[in-house]
């Protein structure tokens, strides 16, 4: 046994290496990219040549892990919260096929949306599967359900969704390692029609899920990740939801008066509850996120007990949870700190100083000045930072490839010129397909790919459009007279004005491709050759 200080991000890792896991697919995306970013770099995971490449989106990656599960292999796939909804169709279906090698679906939660556009509950997804979910309390647990939940899921013949949220993955701890199981042999399923949803199979398949829920529920029960603790002041009992159980001990570092349950695996585990629900008075619930066992239990029990949580204002509807929230909740005194002194000032993100994006917005908000606001549609990434001052570029952000499609369809109600800018990941990601409709109906718009040549704003990855992306365009269609890549730099401003003001003047489908690598990546870059020339000098 070894002991490591690892964040959750990283225990997660080392327990699906240590599970036997042959390959990772993800997306990179906060608070979930440590994960597969440790699985890369690991020595083991070297040495067995586990496959840990990123994956063009969270769908292709979910839909890749499916494949190697089928081979009979141990798989994991991890995205962050928003990353669910672009893989769900393959997520909800996987469900059905079910799984032949074990397959773990990590999704890292934002409350608070620290680093997102919405701070969904993941765990809404699992109930809507029907899939087992565990929900780690701390990175010890993080580590150990990454290793075990290969054998549930291949136990229950089903995948298991690991939720985290931002504070658990992004904090450190000493973690018990155990020597690492060997990977399955590769295996066809024994059924061969298992993974084909035909109509007449899948309505099979789903009647097979829908009869395995009881043995999910019983595996819940029995699971040592959840635990009942009884206690003397049976006015009130806590059910603490993953991590909230840390923030219960915080407050009672000795031992907590009320009987209280600590939730990790669900389906919620009856028994237990109703346990600790037939001795108390009122139900106070602790969970980041949704509250997704607070309105369960509201009908659960049907007896009329009081149940506190996020839903009747006992805890705050949105946000992280802390020590803080939960002392309050239960009437402990708080201490609060001192004002914060007038020197330290807010930061605001904001672009790098020298990233090639500050060139192309001072381009672009010169031509469309002549239009008035409202003609450009942005995606994610470092460029949706063009929304804020000093540029105020860009009107929308809301998904990943949404920039093209909205631009579309407001090109489609007339607006002109319609503009859409995107990165060159994200256009990989979920923008080609917007640009091929584009195409096909010969949309008046104007698309800038800003290629920054990686997944800059989680750390640098690499872009699956890298030196691809006139090559794609061009395969979808776009005129090769309307394609141009130009570098993004000052010493170009008036070149790109100048195409720019051609460009979305042109009633058809036009791309514009300002390159210049990531200044961030460029520093690193350099950094490393130097050290190289250093070592071999």
């Amino acid at each position: 046994m070894t002991k490591k200080l690892l964040l959750g991000a990283e225990a997660i890792g080392q327990g699906a290496i240590d599970g036997g896991m042959s390959g990772v697919y993800a997306y990179p995306g906060t608070p979930s990219t440590e994960i597969t970013e440790y699985v890369q770099e690991n020595k083991v995971a070297k040495e067995r040549n586990i496959h840990r490449e990123w994956s063009a989106n969270e769908k292709t990656a979910m839909e890749a892990a499916l494949g190697m599960s089928y081979a009979g292999k141990r798989t994991m796939v991890c995205m962050k919260h928003v990353g669910l909804n672009v893989a769900a169709d393959a997520f909800v279906n996987s469900a059905i096929t079910g799984v032949n090698g074990g397959l773990i679906v990590t999704v890292a939660d934002d409350p608070s949306m620290h680093s997102s556009q919405n701070e969904q509950d993941s765990r809404f997804y699992g109930k809507f599967s029907m899939l087992p979910i565990l929900e780690p309390s701390d990175q010890q647990e993080a580590y150990e359900m990454a290793r075990t939940g290969f054998e549930l899921s291949e136990k229950l013949g089903v995948p298991v969704l690991l939720r985290i949220t931002t504070r658990l993955a992004h904090s450190r701890a000493g973690v018990e390692t155990v020597e690492p199981m060997p990977e399955n042999r590769g295996s066809l399923p024994k059924d061969p029609r298992q993974f084909v949803l035909l109509p007449a199979i899948a309505r099979v398949r789903y009647a097979g899920l829908l009869e395995k829920q009881g043995s999910f529920r019983e595996c819940a029960e029995k699971a040592p990740f959840n635990q009942f603790f009884d206690g003397e002041d049976k006015s009130l009992g806590i059910i603490c939801c993953g991590i909230t159980y840390n923030y219960l001990k915080e407050n009672y570092p000795d031992e907590c008066p009320y009987p209280h349950v600590k939730l990790s695996q669900y389906p919620l585990p009856e028994d237990m509850l109703k346990k600790m629900e037939e001795q108390v008075d009122e139900i106070l619930v602790l969970e980041e996120g949704y509250p997704l066992v607070e309105e369960m239990l509201s009908g659960f029990f049907c007896r009329g007990r009081r149940i506190l949580g996020r839903l009747d204002g006992t805890l705050p509807r949105m946000g992280e949870l802390n020590p803080d929230h939960v002392a309050k909740a239960l009437g402990i005194p708080v201490k609060e700190g001192g004002k914060a002194p007038d020197m330290l000032a807010n930061r605001p993100p904001a672009l790098c100083k020298g990233c090639s994006h500050h060139d192309t917005y001072k381009a672009l908000n010169l031509v469309m000045e002549p239009f008035g606001d409202g003609h450009v549609f942005s995606d994610i990434g470092c460029y949706t930072l063009g929304a804020l001052p000093p540029y105020s570029s860009i009107n929308s952000c809301v998904d990943m490839g949404a920039s093209i499609t909205m631009a579309k369809g407001a090109a489609d109600a007339g607006l002109f010129p319609s503009v859409a800018v995107i990165g060159d990941s994200t256009f990989t990601h979920s923008g080609m397909t917007g640009l091929l409709d584009a195409v096909n109906e010969k949309t008046p718009i104007t698309v800038l790919i800003c290629d920054n040549e990686s997944v800059s704003m989680t750390g640098g990855q690499d872009s699956a459009a890298l030196g691809k992306i006139e090559s794609i365009c061009l395969g979808l269609g776009v005129d090769p007279d309307h394609l141009h890549t130009i570098e993004a730099h000052r010493k170009n401003h008036d070149k790109l004005v100048e195409l720019l003001e051609k460009e979305v003047n042109y009633e058809g489908v036009s791309v514009i491709i300002p390159r210049r690598e990531c200044i961030q990546k460029a520093a690193r870059r350099i950094r490393a050759e130097k050290m190289k020339r250093e070592q071999n000098a």
